[in-house]
């Protein structure tokens, strides 16, 4: 059948080729070869697209030989005549051509959108899908699969990436397809391993489809995660019952509704990346890629049966048709990893992927590439060979055998019993333990190192080891009866001994170390050989060293400290004693209560006075200096006494208070602190009083308790300039005034409202104010019943009118 010719009103339209420089606005060669490469990518896209279209084109055109009988020019024109009288585009035409034809999911989808739907554009979904499965049908791998799927079906729904995923029986994912992301996104998905719990991990757990919101809310890794952040939604995909891998599509905002017809949409293009997936996709874990050859069947099955670890090579060619590397296609059942890795992480990756350092010379991959070119066989009795894991070289000896078979390389190893789990924990011990052994033979006299000991001395692999007996000579002088105490522990006595010194290197470094060793004797007692270990303890050196100097100066802080609150304690009872007798003030009686902290490191800065005045007033005041330590009680002496010599004057209280606080702003160190103080006349029984910042006093009377009238006064220090009003009160006799600081009443869980209205209950319950004496007992009835528990200092006046 000739090949029919797509005409001009078929879409996309032929390339149209520039007449001038791509892109002659930009300046220099460098601009004009990017407008040329942007040209040629747009150009190439415009072909696919005239591919696919014409594929499309060309599969209608067969239906319409098929119904009407007709040569493929003659359906060529009738599909064009058909499309002009639909008022359609060629493609459209074509598409719903074959959906009637085909009568397939794609078809039905058709049907639905179109029932669902109220725009006339909505045939073009059928158009979309079968572009789409045009597309993967006519791909080259699957990357072009996954960039036709999002072309031609994805993008017109929002979507902005997609990603292939095929699955493999050990629960590893690998990324086998990928469109919309940016170039160094897809290397580093390529391999997904088992337990990571992406979305398509999910999605194949479930066996449904699953969707999120936004990946950044759903907190799982996968592909674009960081320019990607928004919806996503994986669909399993497979054929014959069978889930062999997993479409993943990305929205760069939230995930749009998905009604079902859409749901519909997507699980159609799963099932067209699945054709994509197939190759990818085995049940069989140990060969991934198993050519289908029955040779090659042969020789993994002759593998199968060796009792020994066997790896069968396949060569990676490259563009001189040499090998790059080798992919490891089979491990026989008996193989063990050297390392102690799992099989699963090192079947069917690449040699130098499981195995970077046998890229050395002499090691394992040049053997291999020497076998394969010339198929001359190899055998080595003891060949080292080395892994990596976590950073770490693991080392062991092994026969090795290498033969060509076919078009692979065979590799045969015989490890010691136990190599693996010995060198897995020896190599993680020596590192987390910076030891390295060391064995001496007597005679003939050789001396044996681990590869840490090399780097422990700062000598490189290939120089002669240090004797037991010139270890003296490495060391510092000072260290040198160390050494010979151990030596003849270790020779003469033949004893186990250890030491530790300070290895001087060569470099200049010292390091700290400690080296354990033991004799080896023969049945006869003799010494023949030495072992041991040397380990760097420098690091736990340097660490006593500082912790020693922290207990030290942890010591002498609590020691300048504990000074400190005793100078304050002894600063502070001088001032103020605990307890004072009461005072005869005129017909005043004053009793005092005083109690300190509990803790010495919080003495405070309470005080206060009741002095007569030269003008034969009674000055009564209480005061707290905010803070703790020699700073409050040093504040406490200064506000005190600089209140008593301003009390001289004759002021009032409020005039007292504002001078106060000028006295605390300039000529204290940033000291502020609270005071009440009172100015009794005897003669009118008159007290006038003011206060900054304090608790009001409490005035008991007939049996009741209440708080003196409030007056406004900020705290001192605070400001320069203030004002403090006063208040005034008659007293009479019988009358007992209270004045304290808050250590008498606060409380953590409560407001000082609530405190102060306990402070009245309390004071209504205590003895009457019948005689002399009854002060000091309501004194130390407010003291027992406080309920405070700051641990401050409490100071308390009680004043009692005759």
């Amino acid at each position: 059948m000739s090949r029919p010719t797509v005409s001009a009103s078929a879409e996309p339209t032929a390339p149209r080729y520039p007449t001038a420089a791509p892109d002659e606005s930009q300046a220099g060669a460098l601009g004009r070869l990017a407008g040329t490469v942007e040209w040629l990518r747009a150009e190439l896209a415009q072909a696919h697209a005239l591919s696919d279209g014409r594929t499309l084109v060309e599969l209608a055109t067969g239906v319409l030989v098929e119904r009407l009988s007709c040569t493929p020019g003659q359906a060529v024109r009738q599909l064009e005549d058909l499309a002009e009288q639909a008022g359609l585009s060629t493609l459209e035409l074509a598409a719903d051509l074959l959906n009637q034809a085909s009568r397939d999911q794609i078809a039905d989808i058709a049907r639905q959108f179109v029932a669902a739907a109220a725009e006339p554009a909505a045939p073009s979904v059928g158009l979309r899908l079968r572009s789409a499965e045009v597309a993967t049908l006519t791909a080259s791998d699957a990357q072009a699969v996954a960039q036709s799927i999002l072309e031609h079906a994805l993008k017109p729904l929002g979507a902005s990436a997609v990603a292939l995923w095929a699955a493999h029986a050990d629960q590893s994912l690998s990324l086998v397809g990928s469109a919309g992301f940016n170039a160094r996104e897809p290397s580093r998905w390529r391999h997904v391993p088992p337990g990571v719990p992406t979305p398509a991990r999910q999605a194949l757990n479930n066996r449904v489809a699953t969707s999120y919101s936004t990946l950044r809310a759903a907190s799982l890794p996968s592909i674009g995660q960081q320019e990607l952040s928004g919806g996503r939604l994986a669909v399993p995909a497979g054929t014959g019952g069978r889930i062999t891998g997993v479409l993943e599509i990305c929205w760069a905002g939230p995930l749009p509704e998905q009604p079902q017809v859409l749901q519909r949409q997507f699980e159609v293009l799963a099932q067209l990346g699945a054709a994509a997936l197939e190759p990818h996709s085995t049940s069989d874990t140990r060969s991934p890629s198993r050519p289908q050859d029955p040779r090659f069947t042969e020789l993994l099955e002759l593998s199968d049966g060796l009792r020994d670890p066997c790896l069968v090579l396949q060569p990676l060619l490259g563009p001189a048709d040499t090998p790059v590397d080798f992919r490891i296609a089979h491990l026989n059942p008996s193989f063990t990893d050297f390392a102690g890795r799992p099989r699963n992480l090192i079947d069917g990756t690449t040699l130098l992927e499981a195995y970077p350092l046998s890229a050395e010379p002499a090691g394992l991959y040049e053997k291999a590439e020497h076998v394969l070119a010339t198929g001359e066989p190899f055998r080595a009795e003891r060949m080292t060979l080395t892994a990596l894991v976590d950073g770490v070289a693991l080392n062991t000896q092994a026969a090795v055998s290498m033969s060509r078979q076919g078009s692979c390389v065979v590799v045969v190893w015989r490890l010691s019993e136990g190599t693996p789990q010995v060198a897995r924990l020896l190599q993680h011990a020596q590192r987390l333990g910076r030891i390295g052994g060391f064995e001496e033979n007597l005679n003939p006299r050789e001396t044996a190192w681990s590869d840490s000991v090399y780097d422990l001395y700062g000598l490189s692999p290939a120089a002669r080891p240090v004797a037991l007996d010139q270890l003296a000579a490495h060391a510092h002088p000072d260290d040198a009866q160390s050494v010979g105490r151990f030596l003849r522990t270790l020779l003469h006595h033949l004893r186990p001994a250890s030491a530790a010194l300070r290895l001087q290197r060569a470099d200049g470094i010292s390091r700290y170390i400690r080296v354990v060793a033991e004799p080896v004797l023969d049945h006869g007692g003799h010494l023949t050989a030495i072992r041991g270990a040397y380990q760097d303890i420098s690091a736990q050196h340097w660490t006593e060293v500082a912790l020693a100097a922290t207990r030290d100066q942890l010591a002498h802080t609590e020691q300048h400290a504990a000074e400190q609150s005793r100078l304050a304690l002894q600063l502070q009872h001088a001032i103020m004693p605990p307890s004072r007798g009461p005072l005869e003030l005129h017909d005043l009686r004053v009793a005092v209560r005083y109690r300190p902290a509990e803790t010495t490191h919080k003495v405070g800065g309470d005080w206060y006075d009741a002095v007569t005045l030269p003008t034969g007033r009674v000055l009564l005041c209480v005061g707290d200096v905010a803070g703790h330590g020699i700073k409050a009680a040093t504040g406490m002496v200064a506000l005190r006494n600089a209140l008593r010599g301003l009390a001289a004057t004759g002021a009032g209280p409020g005039q007292l208070m504002s001078w106060l606080n000028t006295v605390t702003h300039h000529l204290t160190d940033n000291v502020t602190a609270t005071a009440v103080c009172g100015i009794y006349d005897p003669e009118t029984r008159r007290l006038r009083w003011a206060r900054a910042g304090h608790l009001p006093p409490v005035l008991l009377r007939d049996g009741g308790a209440l708080t003196f009238p409030d007056v406004q006064g900020i705290l001192l220090g605070a400001t320069d300039q203030a004002h403090y009003e006063e208040g005034e009160m008659l007293l009479e006799s019988g009358d007992a005034i209270l004045l304290y600081t808050d250590g008498l009443i606060e409380r953590r869980d409560c407001s000082v409202q609530d405190s102060i209205s306990r402070l009245l209950e309390t004071a209504r319950s205590a003895p009457a104010v019948s005689d002399p004496a009854a002060v000091d007992r309501q004194l130390d009835h407010l003291l027992l019943h406080s309920r405070a528990d700051t641990d401050d200092d409490t100071c308390l006046i009680g004043v009692n009118v005759r």
